[in-house]
């Protein structure tokens, strides 16, 4: 069994890691870091500590009504996403420890064109 990196947690919740395949788990929030445990192998598991955390990215939808899934960016290791079953729960605890300059909207679509036609056009 792995052991958690968190001395006290704050909130534990059913999740999905999008990481290739989705796998099913439950995410735990605590004192010292954000945690992932696959519900079916427990050799599969995220721990990201508080230092690591870049910044927290959201992809908001319907004006902030939907939340459909998140990501969290390190510094060292690359952006994991996750979806939850109250995904606003979540990104209100994760603010606690994480900087809130550094919670992010994703891009929608209609931006990412936008982009992309300015790049075009400057070339």
């Amino acid at each position: 069994m792995v052991q958690s990196i968190s001395t006290k947690v704050d909130l534990v919740m059913d999740a999905t890691s999008h990481m290739g395949i989705a796998e099913y788990g439950k995410i735990m929030i605590g004192d010292k870091g954000f945690e992932f445990f696959n519900s079916r192998d427990a050799r599969k598991f995220i721990q990201i500590p508080w230092e690591e955390v870049d910044h927290v990215i959201a992809s908001v939808m319907l004006k902030g009504k939907w939340i459909p899934r998140y990501a969290i960016k390190t510094k060292r290791n690359g952006t994991y996403t996750f979806s939850s079953k109250d995904p606003k729960k979540v990104l209100r605890v994760i603010r606690n420890y994480v900087d809130p300059s550094h919670m992010v909207q994703s891009l929608s679509f209609f931006d990412v064109i936008k982009r992309s036609l300015k790049s075009k056009s400057k070339k």
